[in-house]
């Protein structure tokens, strides 16, 4: 599946280990708090569990989203919405 992560983080060292994370994972960057890519539930879940711990829950923030191609293809990108200098192309061939 294809899943977005998201985040608010106060703390710059926990903000660096969370974005560290959702590399490790697979992810991209396509914004400086926005990660996307593909995962399997199994290491969705296991992302779920290594960003909880790494984040407090009291203050911080940090959305998951998952959705398959065509929801994807289906999203209205306005602007400058990725930054081109982190977006790869195959970030944007799931677009296509």
């Amino acid at each position: 599946m294809i899943i977005w992560v998201l985040y608010d983080i106060e703390n710059d060292r926990a903000r660096t280990k969370v974005a560290k994370v959702c590399k490790q994972a697979g992810l991209y960057r396509v914004q400086f708090s926005c990660f996307l890519g593909t995962l399997d539930a199994y290491e969705k879940d296991i992302l779920e569990l290594k960003l909880k711990a790494l984040i407090a829950e009291d203050r911080d923030k940090v959305y998951i989203f998952p959705m398959n191609k065509s929801e994807l293809q289906s999203t209205v990108l306005l602007g400058q919405a990725f930054d081109k200098k982190m977006v790869t192309d195959e970030i944007m061939a799931l677009f296509f």
